[in-house]
């Protein structure tokens, strides 16, 4: 099996209105580590035009969103379970876990925790 793979990374921008975009990223889990995606999806964010409005937000937090044939959340924006997160930036991603079609979630830690207090949808 290969370590090069192709993740979706959802950047959310609002919980409570949905706000996401997918960014997909070959990445080789073999070498690259949770701190190194992190560098890259903010390199992404910052450089790509279609992510200007998501630039206002203080990315920290990786978690994974779900897994090629494994479960799904119902929450169409984030997974609130407490496992998947991926917290130690020196870990590699095979060391976590991720694998093809693996699709994660970049989001903010405050925000995420605040909407998981009270998980309300806005229109």
């Amino acid at each position: 099996m290969t370590d090069e793979v192709l993740i979706t990374v959802r950047v959310i921008k609002s919980f409570e209105y949905r706000t996401s975009r997918n960014m997909v990223i070959p990445v080789n889990t073999a070498t690259t580590t949770v701190g190194d995606l992190k560098q890259q999806c903010l390199k992404v964010i910052g450089e790509d035009a279609k992510f200007k409005p998501y630039r206002t937000v203080e990315f920290d937090t990786l978690k994974i969103y779900t897994q090629a044939f494994k479960n799904k959340t119902q929450n169409l924006i984030i997974n609130l379970e407490d496992s998947g997160f991926l917290d130690d930036n020196e870990k590699l991603l095979k060391d976590v876990d991720v694998q093809s079609e693996t699709e994660l979630s970049f989001f903010n830690r405050k925000a995420y925790e605040e909407y998981k207090v009270n998980p309300v949808m806005k229109w």
